[in-house]
């Protein structure tokens, strides 16, 4: 290695970008919306609203929030094409697959999906979190054997999902407990799959590429998948008295206990204790603590052994469950929030373009003399 290049894995601790959209803030536990702490946004506003100040810089008056919101509900219909397409798809499809090959399909359908402009961006947008619902919803019931239901453009954004997923309109605590952690997952700085989709932009190509780019890199179990696998492990546990010896044979055969550290947080993540809170009312309007009694054991046990914290997706894990919701969706569940602030940072990125192309270091033969094929 060259004396004068440094690394650092995982590009940690490295500026990659200047953005005006969040600002993650460890130090002073803190995470910025716009300049708008995640505490107030989360506690006060619909995610509509959430997705309106990341689109358009501020939050919306109520005028615009309600224009905002119908240009939403006029567009969460999908081209019968890509309907056709989720009908052929093998019925054990990823659904993490199915969204990326669904995002990419609409870009066919798309108007403007080769305009570059802000405006056409900012459009592409809100068609794409309007849709992004419809195709989870409408896979998970084609796949189960049941009809889709179309969106009724009368529900708000989260109500209308919970509706298209299992034909029952919430009640109001549970759309405003799913709300909130839409909310909570809307945004969250240079993360792996913003980062991709902001590469991707970067060479002048197209929000559905971008964004195509961003699903596939959140499907990960590293990222996106983690809120999946961290109820996996709730399950595999199974009770309160299970959970200390669970997590200490775990950590014995160095296996990764999922919902915990972060990257960026060391001394826990802003958004999880806010969460952590709706479990426990959640638990509570249930009559049921079990899951939480869990999952405060294995917090209890990591704290202790490894002073590791939960990230935000330990406690969406079990409220996800307790809401009734297919583990399976999990991740597409974290996509239908993220999408607000994947479309800002491509819109930021092509706003004020350069290509992303960072160096190497190259750590491999430095000559060899070239063996012509006959003599090798």
């Amino acid at each position: 290695m060259e004396a004068t290049q440094t690394y650092s894995p995982g590009l940690e601790g490295v500026v990659a970008g200047v953005s005006k959209i969040s600002q993650v803030n460890p130090d002073i536990d803190s995470l910025i919306y716009r300049g708008y702490e995640i505490r107030d946004l989360a506690r006060n506003t619909l995610y509509e609203e959430v997705a309106y100040l990341l689109l358009h810089d501020d939050l919306p008056t109520k005028a615009q929030l309600q224009d905002f919101q119908q240009k939403i509900n006029s567009q969460r219909d999908l081209p019968e094409p890509v309907v056709s397409m989720l009908r052929q798809l093998p019925k054990d499809s990823n659904y993490m697959d199915v969204l990326r090959t669904g995002v990419s399909m609409l870009s066919h359908f798309d108007p403007q999906a080769q305009e570059m402009t802000h405006d056409a961006n900012v459009e592409k947008a809100i068609r794409l979190i309007a849709k992004i619902p419809t195709i989870i919803t409408y896979a998970y019931r084609i796949f189960n054997g049941q009809e889709p239901i179309a969106p009724d453009p009368s529900l708000t954004h989260s109500r209308n999902f919970m509706y298209m997923l299992n034909g029952e309109k919430p009640d109001d605590y549970t759309a405003r407990v799913f709300d909130t952690t839409m909310t909570l997952y809307a945004e969250h700085g240079f993360n792996a799959s913003t980062f991709s989709s902001r590469v991707t932009s970067s060479t002048w190509s197209d929000m559905h590429s971008a964004i195509t780019a961003a699903i596939g890199t959140l499907k990960g179990s590293l990222h996106g998948g983690a809120n999946e696998e961290a109820m996996k492990m709730l399950l595999e546990i199974g009770s309160e008295a299970n959970a200390e010896p669970w997590v200490m044979d775990a950590l014995t055969e160095k296996r990764k206990i999922m919902g915990f550290g972060h990257r960026v947080y060391k001394k826990g993540d802003t958004r999880a204790p806010l969460l952590k809170a709706m479990g426990e009312e959640l638990c509570q309007t249930l009559g049921d603590r079990k899951w939480c009694d869990i999952a405060n054991k294995v917090e209890e046990v990591m704290l202790r052994e490894k002073n590791i914290y939960p990230n935000v997706d330990f406690p969406t894990s079990y409220i996800y469950y307790m809401m009734g919701l297919p583990i399976p969706l999990y991740t597409p569940l974290f996509a239908a929030s993220r999408i607000a602030g994947w479309a800002a940072h491509v819109i930021e990125q092509l706003d004020n373009n350069r290509l992303i192309r960072p160096k190497s270091i190259y750590e491999g033969p430095k000559h060899r003399e070239f063996v012509p094929l006959e003599q090798r």
